[in-house]
């Protein structure tokens, strides 16, 4: 399938790689099918790009890479929005922002995936330990990565 994007242009997405967001994704309630498109194979990051608007996508990324000891507590009627049984076949990601020099994760909302189904749900967690931008990875220099030697 080809979609149009409009960071990318238009994309060959494989039908594997296609996510149904049944109710959308929160301020999105129209825009149901989106892709995972990663553009670079050893990156953790990946694009949610919606289908029908080349405009729409968002970086996402699993937020295990940067806070290990996250979980999402799921209701059972979340699960069965999805046809999700097995928590174990689910995929979670975050969806990914930068503030100032800061990259920042909304762990409140937390995208949850059936692997086997490809549907997906954007949770609202009331855990107050995780915010909507959550801090991920800060990106100014540091200063102390070298040092010289004799």
């Amino acid at each position: 399938m080809i979609i149009e994007t409009s960071r990318f242009g238009p994309l060959e997405v494989d039908e594997h790689r296609l996510i149904r967001f049944p109710k959308g994704i929160l301020g999105f309630p129209n825009q149901n099918e989106y892709a995972l498109i990663q553009t670079a194979e050893d990156s953790g990051f990946y694009w949610l790009q919606s289908v029908d608007r080349p405009e729409l996508a968002f970086v996402v990324c699993d937020p295990r890479l940067f806070v290990p000891d996250y979980v999402v507590p799921v209701k059972v009627d979340d699960l069965a929005q999805i046809g999700l049984d097995d928590p174990s076949a689910a995929q979670v990601f975050t969806i990914v922002n930068k503030v100032d020099q800061v990259l920042t994760g909304n762990l409140q909302g937390p995208l949850v995936i059936n692997v086997q189904t490809r549907e997906g749900k954007q949770l609202v967690l009331s855990d107050r330990r995780f915010s909507t931008r959550h801090p991920l990875m800060d990106l100014r220099p540091s200063s102390a990565v070298v040092s010289k030697t004799a």
